[in-house]
Formats: structure tokens, sequence, C-alpha cells
């Protein structure tokens, strides 16, 4: 009976043990743990939508961004020069791109001597990295390693929640800009932390950034980068200017695939409308 009787209280307070009072070091700890990052905020965008099409100025304010800020630290290896005069891109001309190019110094070789060697960058060229492997961008950066921003436009995601992410799970309703969405909110989003949040050294408080902290300092605030063609120089104008041209980076032939998915939509339309005519053309004159 006595073995029974401490079975029942052992099982009483293990059951019991959820609902206890936390302790204070239980809370610091509660405090000190990650926490869900913010939903991203929506903005509309030029390119959204089946009808929607880059804008071509934006694009190349998105590039003078990226090329004068991010450039420094991140990469776009999967970018070359010539990407750039492409139709459905910033549309630079041939000349701007050599330029571009050429003051750019690029790793070659080996040549005769079996020696590597650097030499100006052409037309056909990707871009090279800021860092030559991710242990050098490491020891650099205090151990943070930034992305390479050749597909983070598309990688980045969030859900909508219900019912939006139903929409998104049907093909020709679903957003495609939850990622350019996610970067402006996230170059946004730098704030101070709350009183009960902790953050080490190096480490900047985000709501945007799964966990709330982010390695990378902020990148962009008001008049960092001049533009030429009138456009605000606001933290918010960066931003929707380089998520753009990130978003055309990781998608550079949207523009072609919309026209060429709206072709064959109005094909089909009228092909349908066809046969159904026709049918009703052959079969009008049997009797039914």
């Amino acid at each position: 009976m006595k073995r029974l009787a401490s079975l029942s209280i052992l099982l009483v307070g293990v059951a019991l043990a959820p609902f206890a009072p936390a302790s204070a070091q239980e809370h610091a700890d509660a405090s000190e743990s990650p926490r869900h990052e913010e939903k991203p905020v929506r903005h509309d965008w030029s390119f959204a939508g089946a009808f929607g099409r880059y804008d071509k100025a934006q694009l190349r304010r998105g590039f003078k961004v990226y090329k004068e800020v991010c450039s420094t630290c991140h990469s776009i290896k999967l970018l070359a020069f010539r990407n750039l005069s492409q139709p459905g891109g910033p549309e630079l001309s041939e000349q701007e791109v050599e330029a571009l190019a050429a003051s750019y110094q690029i790793k070659d070789g080996p040549n005769e001597q079996g020696e590597y060697f650097n030499r100006p960058g052409r037309a056909s060229d990707t871009f090279p990295p800021p860092f030559p492997n991710e242990q050098a961008a490491r020891a650099a950066l205090a151990g943070n390693y930034p992305p390479d921003f050749s597909v983070l436009a598309k990688a980045r995601g969030y859900s909508r929640g219900f019912p939006l992410f139903l929409f998104d799970a049907l093909p020709g309703f679903s957003y495609q800009e939850h990622g350019v969405d996610y970067i402006v909110s996230l170059m946004e989003g730098y704030s101070d932390p709350p009183p009960d949040v902790k953050l080490p050294d190096g480490q900047f408080y985000d709501p945007y950034m799964p966990g709330r902290r982010i390695g990378m300092p902020p990148p962009l605030s008001d008049g960092s980068v001049t533009y030429d063609d009138g456009a605000p120089q606001t933290l918010d104008q960066y931003a929707k200017d380089v998520a753009a041209f990130m978003m055309w980076v990781a998608e550079p032939h949207l523009d072609a695939r919309k026209r060429i998915g709206l072709g064959v939509v109005g094909f089909l339309i009228v092909f349908a409308a066809l046969l159904y005519f026709t049918k009703r053309k052959i079969w009008s004159k049997v009797a039914h």
C-alpha cells in the first residue's frame, strides 16, 4: 500500500509539473530563446500578376544599389555582365557593359607557364565574388557568411496564412512575390531590441529575420546612394529597387514567360471557340 501511495504521489507530481510556476532562471532562458519572425509587409510590384513587367528604370537603380553597397559582401555568381544588356532587364548599352566588365579584375588561367593571372573582365564573364572562398568571408565578417544573391529572391518565402495559402497552391493564382516582400521588410526592419532580449556582440535585432537576430549591420540608410533619375533617395526606395533587381537576377526571363503564356492562353481561347462553332455547324442539320 505504501508503494502504491508513493507511486500515486509521483505520478501526480509529474502530471502537474508543466503547470508549476516557472523560476526566474526559466523566465530568463525563455526570453533568450529564438522568437518567430514577423510576417513581411506586402508591396505592389510592377512585375506582379499575369500582365506585370519589370520596370527598367527600377532595375537600373537596383543594380546601382547592389554595386555600391551590397557587392562588398554578397556575390552574384550566376549573373554575367552581358545579361545587363539583354531585353527585359536593365538594358544597359553594349558600351556600358564593356566598360563595367573592364573595371573588374578576373582571375584566369593557367597560362603557358601554368600560372594563374588577373585580367580585365569581359562581357561574357560573370561577376567575381567579393571573397575567394567561404573561409575568407567568415574571417573578414566576424564568422558570418553572406548568401549569394543569384536566386535569393526566389528562394526566400513565407506562409500568408488561411485562406490565402489555398490560392498559393493553385497554378496561375499563386503569389510569387514572397521573396521581394521579405527582402524589403528585412532591410527596413532593423530596430532596437525589446528590453527582455539581449543580443550577443555583432548581432542586430530584426523582427523579420528567423530568430529575429541577424549578423549583417543595417546596410542602407537615407542618402547612402545617389540616384541620377530623380527617384527618392530613401531607405524604402533603395530596398524596393535592390529587391526588384534581385528578382530579375533570379528570374531574368519573366517578361518573355508572361508574354508567351498570354499568347498561348489567347490561342487556346480562340481555338476552343472555333471548335465550338464548328461542332454547332456540323451537327445543326442532324435531327435529334
